[in-house]
């Protein structure tokens, strides 16, 4: 049976949406749109990559302080919390608490040129959608509570984390998870992720990663011919890889993504290293590629140092090989019976939306294998030209989106009271 049945959630959010404090942050979100712009054209001038959140993890403790959020600290790994308590608890309370996040990092190396260009209401610059959209509007979400001045029934966690792009693997929200405080607190998880106002990824892809290297003796191409060639090994057992099969459902995909070696074309290499993707629904799926990875590699190099054994070229030593995890984010679902997705229903009909529930590999991956109620959603506006230098964001409906986001929030919080 569902925790909440639709009727029931619908009434909940109709009856917040009529609240006067709740009225008084929709008036703060329409009517401060170009302090909104004026943050995420700040935060997206910082550089922000992978591993190199500081600075912008100080700008957003500093905003976070002024705003006037409690208990604001950046952890040991770089994310940035801030709580807005709730009324009438003390600040040691031990119930449950509802998270807002956004991820700080960009796909974009730290020499990077950011020089986010203005023309009306949309913003030209690395990053200006993703992340930073997400992340201008939770610090808007933030002031529209605070100063609206709403009485929480439970405290609203908000919080900015780090390495959530690439080989980030979801690190930032993986701590949260694992070695905060508020790990076994949080009763739901709404993360922001570029722009957009009717969409929410509810359907978590899992995805493995792994950088597979292959070494030996390398040397010199004529004289010491024979010698098992780690490039040639590597490449056997990526083309064996590559003709695994995959089943159109659950949808699953297998991509080679780099590989490099060697010093020169006279000589034989002493290494050779690739790097490979696995995406699938299902964590099966997954595990069968992985499995494939292995004996692929496993056997390439056995076939290697056989032929070397029998052409007599093997005293100079045989071929090892290392496949490394490089990534791991967990396949989930959000179940058709969660009170979060009845209750983002219950919004997108208050606001006369349709709701279209997506596939994709964001921060919620990590509560939603936990089964914490989680998604992830865009923060309002409209964006295009993810991870190239030429993004950009408009924020044409941004205040809607944002209005979505309240909604739910507030909603959410009222189910985690009770």
């Amino acid at each position: 049976m569902p925790l909440l049945s639709r009727n029931t959630a619908f009434s909940r959010v109709t009856a917040l949406a009529a609240r006067r404090p709740v009225h008084a942050a929709f008036a703060w979100l329409h009517g401060n749109p170009g302090k909104i712009m004026d943050w995420q054209a700040e935060l997206v001038a910082i550089p922000a990559p992978l591993h190199g959140e500081q600075a912008r993890a100080e700008w957003f403790s500093q905003q976070f302080t002024a705003a006037g959020l409690s208990r604001v600290q950046i952890d040991s790994i770089g994310n940035v919390i801030g709580i807005l308590p709730a009324a009438g608890l003390p600040p040691e309370s031990s119930g449950p608490v509802v998270a807002l996040s956004a991820h700080l990092d960009t796909v974009f190396p730290i020499d990077t040129p950011l020089h986010p260009i203005r023309e009306g209401d949309r913003l030209i610059a690395p990053g200006a959608c993703d992340n930073g959209a997400g992340l201008a509007g939770l610090l808007a979400i933030a002031h529209a509570l605070l100063r609206s001045r709403i009485e929480l029934p439970v405290p609203l966690i908000f919080f900015c984390n780090v390495g959530e792009e690439g080989e980030g693997d979801l690190r930032g929200v993986r701590y949260l998870y694992s070695r905060s405080p508020l790990a076994g607190r949080i009763a739901a998880h709404i993360v922001l992720d570029g722009a957009g106002g009717d969409a929410a990824v509810t359907q978590a892809l899992g995805s493995r990663r792994y950088k597979v290297t292959v070494s030996g003796p390398g040397g010199h191409s004529f004289t010491d011919a024979g010698t098992p060639n780690p490039i040639a090994a590597l490449a056997s057992a990526l083309a064996a890889l590559a003709g695994i099969p995959l089943p159109e459902e659950p949808r699953t995909t297998l991509n080679l993504g780099t590989i490099h070696g060697g010093t020169s074309v006279n000589s034989i290499p002493e290494s050779a290293q690739a790097a490979i993707d696995f995406r699938s629904t299902s964590a099966d799926e997954l595990l069968r590629l992985e499995v494939g990875l292995h004996r692929a590699v496993e056997d390439a190099i056995d076939r290697s140092n056989a032929r070397a054994k029998a052409a007599g070229a093997a005293s100079r030593g045989p071929l090892t090989f290392e496949i490394a995890k490089i990534g791991d984010r967990p396949a989930a679902h959000l179940p058709a019976d969660s009170p979060l997705l009845d209750t983002l229903r219950a919004v997108d009909r208050h606001l006369g939306l349709r709701t279209d529930l997506r596939l994709g590999s964001t921060d919620a991956n990590i509560p939603l294998s936990l089964g914490i109620p989680a998604l992830s959603m865009g923060a309002g506006g409209e964006g295009g030209g993810a991870h190239t230098l030429a993004e950009w964001y408009s924020a044409k409906h941004r205040e809607h989106g944002l209005r979505r986001v309240l909604l739910l929030v507030l909603a959410m919080m009222d189910w985690a009271a009770e």
